[in-house]
């Protein structure tokens, strides 16, 4: 029987078939001579990727496939794989060939044999670029995440936002009860998460372009990033969905007072104004929430429309009691932003508890 090996690197992935023999094939040249193995994690791409990852297993040892179905989210895959490995060291990175491997013997190293606890591919220290980056806007929403994270670290750090990354499994193991699990910055999940301050080494690297496929990057993944840190910052009094949805419903607020205002220049009187924008804020609501808040669970085809349905049914509940409040608070102050407002902030508890309980089923 082969032993656990030494490392473990984990790759979440999603639709990255064909990045998988590349980058075993640059695995086995960066680790010659190290007692490896690979676990690819993957979110059911219908691409086929688990596919292409177990006819590679089935002729190399090294290659791990562990497919999930029904959950989705890069932070949430990297946790069941780093639980899967016995490896004294794992590693994570990702799947599309834009983490130069070749910096990973002097992390595994660090971790290894120099004392750090957590050892960073970094883009910015002296050595390292984000060249790869596909466009100014990709820049954009990292440099902003990097300069807003740095304010609340434990640790210095110049790049809290890389996915690339070697640290003892023990640590990752004792961290875990605390991860909140959602979102696509995992590393900044640990950090803020540890029971203990890590000792923690920035090794530079050159972030490539993507070899193929398409970046996951959007401005969803950047709300999911603001909520984790709320989450964290409130210490997990708040869950991340909760301050998620809670976002969503801020929005919905702001479609909300919208198109009551076009309703008011238009002639409509307060109710039918209020009635019609919150009409338009839930069909808002739903829509981001099933792209954002339950992106891992998240609802297609027929199941979305029927979602759809039932939510509506969820909020128009709610939207009695916003109704309601909004022109009692209207009918004393005559102040329509914030009669509206008051009423859609009432109804965000209820949508959130029968929602999450019934559309999504989150236990």
């Amino acid at each position: 029987m082969r032993p656990a090996p030494e490392i473990s690197i984990v790759v979440p992935c999603y639709n990255e078939r064909a990045n998988v023999r590349p980058l075993v094939a640059a695995l086995s040249h960066a680790l010659a001579g190290r007692d490896w193995e690979v676990i690819f994690v993957d979110d059911n791409s219908p691409d086929g990727t688990i596919d292409e990852v177990r006819a590679l297993a089935e002729r190399d040892g090294r290659v791990r496939g562990l497919l999930r179905v029904g959950r989705r989210g890069l932070s949430s895959a990297v946790i069941e794989g780093v639980l899967s490995s016995s490896a004294r060291i794992v590693a994570v990175m990702d799947g599309d060939m834009q983490h130069d491997e070749s910096c990973l013997g002097r992390m595994i190293d660090a971790v290894a044999g120099d004392g750090y606890d957590i050892a960073v591919g970094s883009r910015h220290v002296a050595g390292g670029d984000n060249a790869g980056l596909a466009s100014g806007w990709r820049t954009f929403l990292s440099d902003s995440g990097i300069r807003l994270v740095q304010m609340t670290l434990p640790v210095r750090l110049g790049d809290p936002m890389s996915g690339f990354f070697a640290m003892r499994r023990d640590l990752f193991a004792q961290t875990v009860p605390r991860l909140s699990g959602t979102g696509f910055k995992i590393l900044l999940d640990v950090f803020l998460s540890a029971p203990r301050r890590p000792r923690v080494l920035e090794v530079p690297f050159v972030f490539r372009p993507r070899a193929a496929g398409e970046s996951k990057l959007d401005i969803l993944v950047l709300v999911q990033f603001v909520a984790m840190l709320a989450d964290k910052l409130c210490r997990g009094f708040l869950p991340t969905r909760f301050i998620a949805f809670s976002l969503v419903g801020l929005a919905g607020i702001l479609v909300n007072l919208a198109v009551l205002e076009v309703g008011r220049r238009l002639g409509a009187d307060f109710t039918t104004g209020q009635w019609l924008g919150t009409l338009v804020a839930m069909v808002t609501n739903f829509w981001m929430n099933n792209a954002l808040t339950y992106r891992d669970r998240r609802l297609r085809g027929a199941r979305m429309w029927l979602g759809l349905a039932l939510f509506m049914v969820i909020c128009s509940a709610g939207a009695i009691a916003d109704v309601g409040i909004a022109r009692a608070i209207f009918s004393r102050d005559g102040q329509w932003g914030l009669a509206s407002t008051a009423g859609a902030a009432i109804a965000v508890v209820w949508n959130y508890a029968v929602s999450s309980t019934l559309i999504w089923r989150v236990r």
